[in-house]
């Protein structure tokens, strides 16, 4: 999926919504446990009430690959599963010397035609370069982390003016565009969002953290939308646990309308 194409899906929903798929076999409603395929009916609910809400869907790829095999099935039938007008995301967190990078961004976009994946960049340009040299797919670049650890060594200066975050997007956004490239920057951390927009003022954002980790939508969007709207929103437990009963899915959906009534109005 091209930047315009994304931004035609934001207008058109007035959302800039990306639900996660963090889908936890411990944390479904109690009634689905037993079921033989409990993981993808629990997302199949999930997708079938929120879809017209969200332009994203993030599934975070430690949940289904834990299942082994299994898990490897449930993700594809998810992934062919969500309508292909919405964005999707393999929260994978990948980054490794050039030849495992190219395999790694193979399976991502091939085998499973995500339009995205997200990376680690601490390996350097190389680690990152096989991910941006398939058209039309994404690299998400974890920035600036909304964890707690975050802070030991994202926000260290050590021996220069700027925190190693900030030195990452300067050395980073050379290495693609804001056409195939985009950035992990959590929502904990709202007051910064204003000095990642002064290093790259074009680039889209993931940020995770609002919901349950208690980001605030309105602060994020007061530094972080731009021209192209900019920020894709991500809330996983705040919106896919909110319900425990057989009404989760509705549920579910009245906590995306919420989050989705307030986008439009920002927009």
């Amino acid at each position: 999926m091209t930047r315009d194409e994304l931004y035609k899906q934001i207008k058109a929903k007035g959302s800039f919504l990306c639900i996660g798929l963090d889908s936890d076999i411990a944390k479904i409603p109690s009634h689905l446990q037993g079921h033989s395929d409990a993981i993808f009916e629990f997302n199949k609910a999930i997708i079938d009430a929120t879809h017209d809400l969200c332009v994203a869907y993030k599934p975070n790829i430690a949940f289904y690959e834990r299942m082994g095999s299994h898990g490897w099935d449930i993700l594809q039938r998810t992934l062919d599963y969500i309508p292909d007008d919405i964005f999707t995301i393999a929260d994978a967190k990948r980054g490794d010397i050039g030849n495992s990078s190219r395999y790694y961004a193979e399976t991502f976009f091939n085998t499973y035609d995500f339009d995205s994946v997200t990376v680690s960049p601490y390996m350097g340009h190389d680690s990152v370069e096989p991910f941006l040299s398939h058209e039309g797919k994404w690299a998400i670049i974890l920035a600036l982390t909304s964890n707690t650890g975050a802070a030991d060594f994202q926000l260290d200066h050590g021996s220069s003016n700027e925190p190693l975050y900030q030195q990452l997007l300067r050395k980073s956004s050379t290495w693609g565009s804001a056409e195939n490239t985009m950035y992990v920057i959590g929502a904990t951390r709202p007051e910064m969002i204003k000095e990642v927009r002064a290093i790259i003022p074009n680039h889209f954002l993931l940020v995770p953290g609002v919901g349950a980790q208690g980001g605030s939508l309105e602060e994020i969007a007061a530094h972080g939308i731009n021209e192209h709207c900019g920020l894709l929103i991500n809330s996983s437990r705040g919106i896919i646990y909110a319900g425990k009963g057989e009404d989760f899915a509705n549920v579910a959906r009245e906590e995306a309308m919420k989050l989705k009534v307030k986008m439009e109005a920002l927009l």
